[in-house]
């Protein structure tokens, strides 16, 4: 039988810009449960939660670590999530499954641009809130300004329940409005003093009591009335009542800590068993097909994948929580995506690389399991007869796009298999192999993101690999009408080849009007895979060309298409058509005329006053104020156009059009003019034509690059 029903599985994600002790924190709340005897740190790298060797290695997280904590008749999971942008998808997966997130706020930094990205996923997930203003014993820590910053950003549902009674390195002492109490602490943290408020704080205190019930009382009619007639709320009914708005989101309530000191932490823990939603307390999970799905643990049983990570000599485990009923080792689920039946071997709790085995797992608990044959991120595993399919975790679309490859010729088979298992491992990381570019790409959210994957490759695959360039998706087509001939005639003893096309080509745009002088026969429309379209027309009259050879001809221009005659590109956007032409009785034939309709596209094509087209991006910076101008420079220095800067909070977001080309390197070049303070996210806009001398150049570099591999 399971240690605790579901009543009684809180599970809580850490949140918050990197540096803003995140890590530090979950230290603490083991530590306080008597789960660890000592705490470990981020400079001596024996953490808990960072215990993988880059992480240590580099002195952040990088990777979300389920650890799981007992307190006052309560177990509670905690996930610990890094806190840079490049491993956003780390932080959506454990928001998919948590039920309170607490918000860690920097006191010397405030609300960062990563609070913010952060802040939008919990708006999606609707999770109930804690803000913890941290590292309030550091020198410049201001507790007033990180308040106004966040109700800035994040309204006027950020209610304070703690305040210091000092900052800086003689913070010692907090302030708490719910219980109406004073927390005094020795330097070495721990276990508080319970004092009277001070009298020189009381009126304060009082002030933000009588707001906290306010604010409470507000999202419930039934305590609004118990406050009008009483002018006070107890703490049972407080409690009762922050409970009922925070799962609504309609309240946040914000602590105080030194998490590096271990002050406040008890304090923070103890909300959330007596006050933060259980699992069964949230809304019940709605499937794909709108069934819905309660959190009981006597219901039937339901799993969902939400993270996966490959162990070496283990393999790969599986992160699930179990939404409905209770799976127990041994047990036989099925795959709603995939029909395959996995059969459950061993259950594990997880304790950052560590694990234990456990027999079940109730609803609303967190847990692990090891090798399951077809499973993956995303998927739901439920007992046979059933059909729930709970909805995916949707991540972000990438940032950053390079090409790999491998140092030594003969490993591309390894490259491929290593590739596969971070994809496996990591849904924001994107595998593509590009025919079009004749490149293997990487898709990913910036230049840390691809750093851990190249550390993984290499040492956990063994494989040596750079990164180079991505080519550029470049487009062709023309701008004014064209007309050309093509006689192709071959003849080596017996049968020969004969077929002659005249070839009328133009720029296509929707609307055009009919070709003018032609009689059209016939018309086909073709939306190009690459984009844009092919518009065909046969005019052709009098049997000058058999109508069996239209589609060879329509094959030449096609297949010229797929390498345009100025760059090799794909070409887009043509209106064709063939209005005269010759046959011969017995040489011609499907080859014949194939031929003749690539030549005479290309030669048409090269006299229609041809145009490269560069895929151009949107791009939205988020940026500090101060570094707004910083910002502006560089993306004009990469052609871009600035489009309008909107105000978001204290940061302002920078809205410009850029081409994909300028691009390289730029999520380094951001990071280093802001000091990773600033956030930017791409998305195709359109092709457009590129600047004449570019044009050239590119020409130059692709009759350069023809010559070369000739030689």
């Amino acid at each position: 039988m399971a240690e605790f029903d579901t009543s009684h599985v809180k599970n809580v994600v850490l949140l918050g810009h990197a540096g803003c002790g995140k890590t530090t924190l979950a230290e603490c709340m083991l530590f306080e449960a008597g789960l660890i005897t000592r705490r470990g740190t981020i400079a001596e790298r024996n953490t808990i939660g960072d215990y993988h060797e880059l992480e240590q290695e580099r002195g952040n997280s990088i990777f979300s670590k389920l650890m799981h904590t007992k307190w006052r008749g309560y177990k509670i999971n905690i996930i610990d999530t890094p806190g840079y942008d490049d491993f956003v998808g780390e932080v959506i997966s454990a928001l998919r499954v948590a039920d309170t997130g607490v918000m860690l706020l920097n006191a010397v930094m405030g609300v960062e641009v990563g609070t913010d990205i952060i802040w939008d996923y919990t708006e999606q997930f609707k999770t109930p809130m804690i803000f913890a203003v941290n590292k309030l014993d550091e020198d410049n820590a201001d507790f007033d300004k990180t308040i106004r910053e966040a109700k800035a950003h994040f309204g006027s549902k950020v209610v304070v329940v703690q305040y210091p009674r000092q900052q800086g390195a003689g913070f010692h002492e907090i302030i708490d409005v719910l219980r109406m109490t004073m927390y005094k602490f020795k330097d070495t943290g721990g276990k508080p003093e319970k004092l009277p408020i001070p009298e020189e704080e009381r009126q304060r205190a009082d002030e933000l009591h009588k707001e906290l019930i306010e604010a409470v009382a507000s999202n419930d009619e039934s305590l609004m009335e118990k406050y009008f007639d009483k002018g006070e709320l107890d703490e049972d009914e407080m409690k009762a009542g922050m409970k009922k708005a925070m799962i609504n989101h309609d309240l946040f309530p914000l602590f105080c800590l030194s998490a590096e000191r271990n002050m406040g932490s008890g304090r923070l823990m103890g909300f959330i068993d007596n006050v933060c939603p259980s699992a069964n307390e949230m809304p019940p999970q709605t499937t794909q097909s709108g069934q819905q799905l309660p959190c009981e643990a006597n219901g039937p049983a339901c799993i969902f994948i939400f993270k996966t990570i490959s162990e070496p000599h283990v393999g790969d485990m599986s992160f699930f929580k179990v939404y409905s009923g209770t799976v127990q080792s041994g047990m036989e689920l099925e795959n709603e995506s995939t029909g395959v039946t996995e059969k459950i071997n061993q259950l594990f709790l997880v304790e950052g690389n560590k694990r234990s085995n456990t027999n079940e797992l109730v609803a609303g608990d967190i847990g692990a399991t090891l090798k399951l044959k077809n499973t993956h991120v995303n998927n739901t595993l439920h007992v046979r007869g059933k059909n729930y399919e709970l909805p995916p975790i949707e991540f972000p679309p990438p940032n950053l796009t390079v090409a790999i490859e491998t140092i030594k010729k003969g490993e591309e088979e390894k490259l491929s298999q290593a590739l596969h298992q971070l994809r496996e491992e990591d849904p924001t990381l994107i595998v593509e192999v590009s025919g079009e570019l004749k490149q293997t790409l990487i898709h990913c959210q910036g230049d840390m993101h691809l750093a851990v994957a190249k550390w993984k490759i290499e040492h956990f695959h063994k494989v040596e690999v750079k990164f180079v360039k991505p080519r550029i998706p470049y487009r062709e087509t023309i701008r004014r009408m064209a007309e050309s001939s093509y006689r192709h005639k071959k003849q080596s003893g017996g049968a020969g080849q004969f077929g002659e096309v005249f070839m009328r080509i133009e720029p296509w745009y929707e609307g055009m009007p009919e070709p003018h002088g032609l009689t059209v026969r016939g018309r086909d429309v073709h939306d190009l895979d690459w984009g844009g379209k092919l518009v065909y027309f046969n005019c052709i009259v009098g049997g000058a060309i058999d109508n069996r050879f239209q589609p060879s001809i329509l094959k030449g221009v096609m297949e010229k298409m797929q390498t345009g005659p100025l760059t090799g590109s794909y070409v887009r956007d043509v209106r064709v058509s063939v209005y005269d032409g010759k046959m011969h009785p017995v040489d011609s034939n499907d080859i014949s005329f194939k031929i003749a309709g690539l030549m005479a596209f290309k030669q048409a094509f090269q006299q229609a006053d041809p145009q490269i087209l560069e895929p151009v991006y949107q791009i939205d910076v988020l940026c500090p104020d101060d570094l707004t101008g910083a910002v502006m420079g560089d993306l004009q220095s990469r052609r871009a156009v600035v489009e309008g800067i909107d105000t978001q909070g204290h940061f302002q977001k920078v809205i410009a059009k850029v081409p994909l080309a300028e691009m390289d390197g730029y999520s380094s070049s951001l990071r280093s003019i802001t000091q990773g303070r600033a956030k930017f996210t791409m998305k195709f806009f359109d092709y457009v034509p590129v600047p004449f001398d570019e044009q050239r150049r590119l020409i130059d570099d692709y009759i350069k690059t023809a010559k070369e591999e000739l030689v």
